[in-house]
């Protein structure tokens, strides 16, 4: 459906380069990176907005690459929402069909569609003031929808919602897809919309795509350390490999598989490693006794730091399991990781 092959953009202070992207028809494919990785830049030229200095955006069979916004069949919406004031949820809603012409006996069955599927029935003639955070982002989402768009662009749609109102959009946005044609194509830097949105992603980094592949490729199997680090594999090495091991810093650590290369590095993600104040008796092939370095309040969990010969691993653990285990500073302790639970790259 959206075909990009190597296209670059220069915004004199920021750079796109050699972009190629291939999303599926009514896929929901999302772009990941920290920021000022260039998401938004590429959002926005796929929907006309910024100026392309070379290279080809293909939606469907028509290339789009010097058309206006208006003819390229796309809707985008952004985080703040953009809705007119004075104009009612449904006055909004239907605006952009002054510039789209449709059938009146279709607009009228997806305009009705669209207020079920998002539950803004009852709003209708509300204006945007009387709305909260996560009723705008529908009421901005259904606007988008309501010209039937062969692509739905969307710029971290959630990221100014309360946890309640974002949970709300996120389903929201589940159900649209799953009752669409259309091919959605979302921004985000929220590991959890990625998880629970996308079938395939990208990660974007200074302008440049460092990886394409599944959700769960990307979260378990990242190919540069950039993109390990991003998804939270805070267990990063730089190893020598030797058969079916690898040396970290003189600890030998085992993969359960030989590696093609000499030197590399190894991801873990920490919560794959089990803290236990006994030696485990299990199938995990790698288990170490180590000194607890640092205990860290991650909110919901706790980031343990653990020092076995000269190299620290970082595992997350729930709160109830800090108190079991009676953890400190200084505590020694074992931790263990499956082979599989290691990422060679």
């Amino acid at each position: 459906m959206i075909a990009i092959r190597e296209l670059n953009i220069d915004l004199r202070e920021f750079q796109v380069r050699d972009i190629d992207l291939h999303i599926a028809e009514n896929e929901f494919f999302v772009l990941m990176g920290p920021t000022g990785a260039g998401k938004t830049v590429l959002l926005e030229a796929i929907a006309g907005l910024v100026p392309i200095k070379s290279g080809t955006i293909l939606i469907g069979d028509q290339e789009v690459t010097r058309l206006p916004p208006e003819k390229r069949g796309t809707s985008l919406v952004y985080q703040d929402y953009a809705l007119f004031p004075h104009l009612t949820v449904m006055e909004n809603i239907i605006y952009g069909l002054h510039f789209h012409k449709m059938d009146k006996k279709q607009t009228k069955e997806r305009f009705d569609q669209l207020m079920e599927v998002l539950d803004l029935s009852h709003l209708h003639h509300r204006l945007p003031t009387n709305l909260s955070g996560g009723e705008k982002q529908r009421v901005a989402v259904a606007r988008a929808l309501m010209i039937d768009p062969r692509v739905v662009l969307l710029d971290e749609p959630l990221s100014a919602l309360d946890p309640g109102f974002r949970e709300e959009v996120r389903n929201a946005l589940r159900r649209l897809h799953q009752s669409s044609e259309a091919t959605f194509l979302m921004v985000t830097h929220d590991f959890a919309e990625a998880l629970s949105l996308g079938g395939r992603a990208a990660v974007m980094n200074s302008g440049r795509i460092e990886q394409v592949g599944t959700i769960e490729d990307i979260f378990q199997r990242p190919l540069s350390m950039f993109v390990a680090d991003f998804v939270g594999m805070k267990n990063l090495f730089a190893v020598q490999f030797q058969g079916t091991r690898a040396d970290a810093k003189g600890l030998e650590i085992e993969l359960g598989r030989k590696s093609i290369n000499s030197r590399g590095y190894l991801a873990i993600r920490p919560e794959d490693i089990v803290i236990s104040r006994k030696a485990l008796s299990s199938s995990m092939r790698n288990s170490f006794r180590g000194i607890v370095t640092g205990i860290l309040d991650q909110g919901f969990y706790y980031e343990v730091h653990l020092l076995v010969g000269a190299v620290t691993f970082k595992s997350l653990i729930t709160k109830r399991s800090l108190f079991e285990l009676k953890l400190h500073e200084g505590a020694e302790v074992f931790f263990s990781f499956k082979a599989s639970a290691v990422h060679s790259f």
